[in-house]
């Protein structure tokens, strides 16, 4: 597919480093300097000048585009080179954005503003913090096949039941297939006698209630966040606690700009907005922040959002959540003791990537930072999995792929070594990044 990228921030360079090998893609930025950066740092065609110009777009090949991909920091930008694009081809347009009412409005009139897509950086980050919270010592949750499978991502502690057995020796769970280990730099495709370690990060998929019961087992952390605190009311952190509503829960929400707690105080009617700085450690004390489930740090700044987080560690909360807009931080934020870093560039770039996928991948969750994907794919008739059982199709797969889970008809089926796979059967499945696009091409 040719693809047009105006705007090479975070988002933009994610998404052109994920689609270099199997796409031809051309860049458009504002920044000279960007410009030629990512000249020498990507396989791309780059174009210096302003995107919403729609000479500038011809000259990028808009006519032969099958994809335009719109992921300025401005909104407004970013509907103006979708309707450009639109006013002169029928390219499928995609646009970032980062405010929900604008997101709202174009749900609310199809094909607004020239967009077919729109993807709202905000809410994305908001529901990412939710399903998170939600699962305890996880740090990446992604539902696939309609919330019939689950993929999450957990730490392993030293003291965990499953820490220095062997995979098949663990595996005793319903409906749940253990799909891959991180172990410093180290990226273990599982196998049956795959030891895990403490200290590991492992990736397992299957049914949700599956998924609940290891992370119930595997973690100290209680089993619900029923007592959540967000701190700042950012558009992230008002869009958390909404999320957090909707889904029967009464957060606390501390904002110290006093203009900014009335506003949302009105807007959230089931949350109890505080106004007061949130590194004042008295304030915390009295407030028994240390006794929340989860404390969710979106506030405007890395720096800010690393101090509360400490702050709450040091108060005794369970779990602390921060958000992070430099993606580099994310191993320190970790590192120093910050359950989960989610970066909302990251999950922008992860919901845009999947529509340069084949027609018949449904979904995409890319982890530690795009060294591997879990992919939901529907299979056609000529895969390389119809009419053979997993254990030889799988021979002709390269390494680095687990077939995770399967669903067929509503129905979720736990794949194992005699399990046949039919046409139109939904696959879920772990890959590694360097054989993505071959095993794409093949299933």
């Amino acid at each position: 597919m040719y693809v047009i990228i105006v705007g090479a921030g975070e988002v933009g360079r994610s998404i052109a480093a994920n689609l270099e090998d199997a796409h031809d893609v051309v860049i458009i930025d504002r920044d000279a300097e960007v410009i030629e950066e990512l000249t020498y740092s990507l396989d791309v065609l780059t174009i210096h000048g302003d995107g919403t110009d729609l000479e500038r777009l011809r000259e990028a090949g808009l006519e032969q585009a099958g994809l335009v991909i719109a992921c300025t920091d401005n909104d407004e930008t970013n509907a103006v080179v979708c309707g450009a694009a639109k006013a002169a081809t029928d390219v499928f347009t995609i646009a970032r954005v980062r405010r929900r009412t604008l997101l709202e409005t174009w749900q609310g009139s199809q094909g607004a503003f020239g967009v077919d897509f729109m993807v709202c950086t905000d809410l994305l980050t908001a529901q990412t913090i939710f399903r998170i919270s939600g699962l305890p010592g996880a740090h990446d949750v992604d539902t696939f096949a309609g919330g019939l499978v689950r993929m999450a991502e957990f730490d392993i502690p030293v003291d965990s039941p499953i820490a220095d057995r062997t995979v098949s020796e663990a595996d005793y769970y319903d409906s749940l297939t253990f799909a891959a280990l991180f172990r410093d730099d180290e990226m273990i495709v599982t196998r049956g006698d795959t030891v895990i370690r403490g200290g590991d990060r492992i990736v397992v998929i299957g049914s949700p209630d599956s998924i609940n019961d290891f992370a119930d087992e595997v973690t100290a952390t209680p089993d619900d966040a029923e007592e959540v605190v967000i701190v700042g009311a950012s558009e992230i952190g008002f869009q958390a606690a909404r999320e957090f509503e909707e889904h029967g829960f009464r957060p606390r929400l501390i904002e110290q700009d006093h203009d900014r707690a009335r506003e949302v105080a009105e807007s959230l009617p089931n949350t109890m907005v505080m106004e007061s700085d949130a590194t004042n450690t008295q304030f915390l004390a009295r407030e028994h922040v240390g006794e929340a489930d989860v404390v969710v740090a979106a506030l405007d700044s890395d720096e800010k959002n690393l101090l509360v987080s400490l702050l709450a560690d040091r108060l005794g909360v369970d779990r602390t959540v921060a958000v992070i807009e430099t993606v580099e931080y994310a191993e320190l934020f970790e590192t120093v003791g910050i359950d989960v870093a989610i970066n909302p560039r990251e999950e922008t770039a992860e919901e845009i990537v999947r529509f340069t996928r084949t027609d018949h991948t449904e979904q995409v969750a890319m982890l530690e930072h795009d060294r591997a994907e879990v992919i939901e794919i529907e299979v056609g008739v000529d895969s390389v999995l119809v009419g053979r059982n997993i254990a030889d199709a799988t021979n002709d797969l390269p390494a680095g792929v687990v077939i995770g889970a399967i669903s067929r008809g509503g129905e979720h089926i736990t794949p194992r070594g005699s399990t046949a796979v039919q046409p139109g059967d939904h696959v879920i499945i772990f890959v590694d990044a360097a054989v993505l696009d071959e095993v794409v091409n093949l299933i």
